[in-house]
């Protein structure tokens, strides 16, 4: 009964194929687009509420022609780009100074816990305020939004390093410093990747919520004036926009760490 368990698990954990592995997103968009198109070329729901495929992709080219859908890409991907990077530069010392001494850990962690609770949406009246509707303010809210999360992943990656490896490193006579560089860092470099690859999918929710509110530019700024006069195609266009830009750093950052971390599998 065992052995017939143990076969099976290994039978679902199969890996499939590359061709399946491409051709099994390819198939779920598919089917995703189908339903949409059947239920808005029907004329089964108001365009208002929900227009079909053919009138977001009309909307958009529309955009792309008056250069208006390039100039906010561009202006949203520098945002969060500047905004996150000042997160990370913050966050990955922070996180792993916490994981490798108790006493960071217990000066720093509850106040990460107790800021992290807090609604970063409550902050932006707020980031108003205190760096007025430009640039500074994005990167804030994009920072405030990760940084305090982010430091708390890292941190936990640091911690989950093999404590023989530390041994390994203090029986060779290694000091702290040098432990920490040569052997807890780069043993924790995947786990802090992954933490990075989805804590910036967070980054890019806050970028958003920063443009709707306060901003003259930028993919979220333009769906909130596609909301005042009811261009639904064009918000459902910006927002397929944003996933698409989404999943695109998401699978690079995916790619860079399967091929940099390559020899941590299995491990």
């Amino acid at each position: 009964m065992g052995a017939t368990k143990r076969k099976r698990s290994r039978r679902l954990r199969t890996p499939l194929t590359r061709g399946r592995r491409i051709a099994a997103p390819v198939v779920t968009f598919a089917v995703l687009l189908a339903l949409w198109a059947a239920v808005t070329e029907t004329g089964a729901v108001d365009p208002l509420f929900l227009p079909s495929p053919s009138a977001v992709a009309r909307a958009l080219a529309d955009q792309a022609a008056q250069g208006v859908l390039l100039a906010d890409v561009g202006t949203s991907v520098y945002r969060i780009t500047v905004g996150y990077l000042i997160a990370v530069a913050m966050a990955v010392p922070l996180g792993v100074m916490m994981g490798v001494n108790e006493w960071v850990l217990s000066a720093v962690e509850p106040l990460m816990d107790f800021i992290r609770y807090m609604p970063v949406v409550a902050f932006v009246p707020l980031t108003i305020i205190w760096a007025g509707t430009d640039d500074l303010q994005k990167f804030l809210i994009i920072w405030m939004g990760t940084f305090f999360q982010l430091v708390l992943l890292v941190c936990d990656a640091v911690m989950q390093v093999p404590q023989n490896l530390i041994d390994f490193g203090e029986t060779l006579g290694m000091r702290k410093h040098d432990i920490i560089m040569r052997i807890v860092f780069p043993a924790s470099l995947p786990r802090i990747w992954d933490a990075l690859r989805v804590s910036l999918g967070w980054a890019w929710t806050w970028l958003v919520v920063a443009e709707l509110v306060a901003a003259t530019s930028g993919l979220g700024y333009r769906i909130t004036v596609s909301q005042r006069y009811f261009a639904t195609d064009v918000i459902i266009g910006y927002v397929v926009v944003l996933g698409i830009l989404g999943l695109f750093f998401d699978q690079v950052m995916r790619a860079i760490g399967k091929r940099a971390f390559r020899r941590w599998e299995g491990r």
